[in-house]
Order: C-alpha cells, then sequence, then structure tokens
C-alpha cells in the first residue's frame, strides 16, 4: 500500500477537516482524524482540541505506531488510541476518521447498530456497524470495545458517543463516513414507516463478497 508524504498528509487531514465541517458531519473541536505515511510505520493525526473546520499545520501532530510523538507541538488527542487500535487490527485501514455527526450519533446514543441486512452500501463498503459498549473518552476501553469488530468491517459506533470510519486513505474512510451518516438518517426515517424490507442471506452475502472484489474487506 502506498502512503502519503508529510507533506500530502498535512494537506489532506487539512482538506478533510474543512470538508467535513462545511458539509455537516463534523463541528467545533469534536471527533479527529489520521492517516499511515512513509513507508506506513507512523502517522500524522489532528491535534488535542483543535478546530478541525479550521485546521493549520501547527494543529497537527506526527505519531508513531504506539503513539509516540516524532514531530510537531501539538499535543494528540486522547482518542489517539481508537487509531491506532484500528491501525495494529486491520491491515487494509491506511486512514481513521472520528466525528460526531448527528444521525450516526444517535444511534449510538440509542443503541442500535446497522447490522440487519436493509442497506446494500452498507453491507458492500463498512459491512456490520456494531455498537461498542460505552467507555469514558480517552480511555484505553473507547478503542479495547472496538476490537472484536475492526477486521471484518470498515466502521463502529461508539456507544454515547459517535461514529468511526477507516479506509485504504482520508478519502475512503471520509466517503464511508458520508455513507454510515446517510444511511443513519435513512434509518431513522424508516421508524415512520414501521416496515422494513430485509434482504435475503443470500443477498447479504452476495454483497459481502461483491466488496471483497472491491477491495473494502480482505479475502478470507
Amino acid at each position: 500500500m502506498k502512503y502519503p508524504s508529510n507533506r500530502e498528509a498535512k494537506e489532506l487531514l487539512i482538506r478533510i477537516g474543512k470538508y467535513l465541517y462545511e458539509s455537516g458531519l463534523n463541528t467545533g473541536v469534536d471527533g479527529n482524524f489520521s492517516c499511515l505515511t512513509g513507508d506506513g510505520t507512523a502517522l500524522w493525526t489532528t491535534g488535542s482540541g483543535s478546530a478541525k473546520g479550521f485546521l493549520t499545520q501547527d494543529d497537527l501532530v506526527k505519531t508513531d505506531l504506539n503513539g509516540m510523538v516524532l514531530q510537531g507541538e501539538a499535543k494528540p488527542s486522547s482518542e489517539l488510541k481508537i487509531h491506532l487500535c484500528v491501525y495494529h487490527h486491520n491491515e487494509l485501514a491506511g486512514a481513521v476518521i472520528h466525528t460526531h455527526s448527528v444521525a450516526a450519533t444517535a444511534l449510538a446514543c440509542g443503541g442500535v447498530g446497522l447490522i440487519e441486512p436493509i442497506f446494500p452500501a452498507v453491507l458492500m463498503q463498512l459491512g456490520k456497524v456494531f455498537v461498542t459498549p460505552y467507555a469514558t473518552p480517552g480511555t484505553q476501553a473507547v478503542a479495547d470495545g472496538m476490537l472484536p469488530y475492526i477486521e471484518e468491517n470498515n466502521g463502529v459506533l461508539l456507544g454515547n458517543h459517535g461514529p468511526v470510519t477507516w479506509g485504504k486513505d482520508l478519502w475512503q474512510a471520509m466517503t464511508r463516513m458520508e455513507t454510515l451518516e446517510q444511511s443513519a438518517k435513512i434509518y431513522l426515517q424508516m421508524q415512520s414507516i414501521g416496515k422494513v424490507q430485509y434482504l435475503s442471506r443470500e443477498q447479504e452475502q452476495e454483497l459481502r463478497e461483491l466488496g471483497v472484489k472491491l477491495g473494502h474487506f480482505k479475502k478470507v
């Protein structure tokens, strides 16, 4: 897998932060983003307390895969543990995005995941989106709660907290965040209908296999 250079990684994080802010997927100092760089043994990430829609290079910090600071004056977010956990347990992940987008966070606070075979886009791109047990933000327990779901899926809902998605790069992680948020909105609208049309087990498996062919999941 080819990773961006230091310069490219920083520019991408700034662009993604602005886009997520302007599209309403993230606000204020909420959330955090990261991407692997160079040979994949280090990452650039947003610093603690940074306004994600107005990032500058001074708001970014480079660490190794154990969280040790290598470059930059910003303090890594306490939620860097989430990112490191993904990189250590999903070999296809080159970038991680965590936001507090409204619909997906509503599901996270309601303990409602997107695990039933309803949305083809979710099954094909994200897999099953589970809700993790609540844990105090910034603690290792948040990352540990993600462990059962990281390897075979591309997103989770942190209990009473918000969504996390990952991908081969920041663009893929971002589009998966968009898919997750849109699907959460649709799910909430479905509740007013009071009826759900589920896909069959065969249709679900077909979508998973297509996702593997498209490179969203590793081959079994």
